[in-house]
Order: structure tokens, then sequence, then C-alpha cells
């Protein structure tokens, strides 16, 4: 296995570190220019609020969950069986048949 130079083992390393602040950065800014633009809203009377539509959110993520779950826990079978790993496609599997159990039974909004 080649080894390589310290130089390039320090420069790999700071590669994803560099990738997080840079992203960290730019959320930052994101959100301080949402702020700032809310703010001459609201100054300006032309604000309105926007409402979360959680019983949409609840469909969305159970039925992505759902999906990625079936997927995982029929790759995970086929190459080992059943296994510790299996585990890895049970969880979204489960998590995506709660959040649509849940997405029933919240009541209607009107």
């Amino acid at each position: 296995m080649e080894q390589f130079s310290p130089a390039a083992q320090v420069i790999i390393a700071l590669i994803p570190i560099i990738g997080i602040v840079f992203a960290a950065v730019l959320i930052f800014f994101a959100l301080l220019w949402r702020h700032h633009e809310i703010k001459m809203q609201i100054s300006k009377g032309t604000y309105e609020v926007k409402r979360f539509n959680f019983r949409l959110f609840a469909l969305f993520s159970g039925l992505s969950l759902t999906g990625v779950g079936v997927m995982l826990t029929l790759m995970f079978f086929l190459m080992n069986s059943i296994s510790w790993g299996l585990l890895g496609g049970l969880i979204p599997l489960v998590l995506g048949i709660m959040n649509i159990i849940f997405y029933k039974m919240l009541p209607n909004e009107k």
C-alpha cells in the first residue's frame, strides 16, 4: 500500500474541515439575509406569517422513510440474510410506517 507524504496527509485532512466551515458560513449568511428580509417586510407591513403544513410533512417524511427502509431492508437481507446490519433498513422502515400512521391519526386542518 502506498504511503502519502505528511504534507499530502495534512491537505487531505483539511479538505472536510474547510468544507464544513464553508457550509456553516454560507448557512449563517443565508439565515442573516432571511432575518433582515423579514425585518424589512415587518417594517413595511407586507409580512405574512406562513403556516407550516405539519400533516403534509408527516405524509412526505413517512413515504420517504418507508421507501428508503424497504430498499435498505431488501438489500441487507439479500446480502447477509438475518444479521444486525438488517437494522439499518428496518429502522427507517418502522419510522416511515409510524409517520404514516401519525398522518392518518392527525385531525384535518380547516
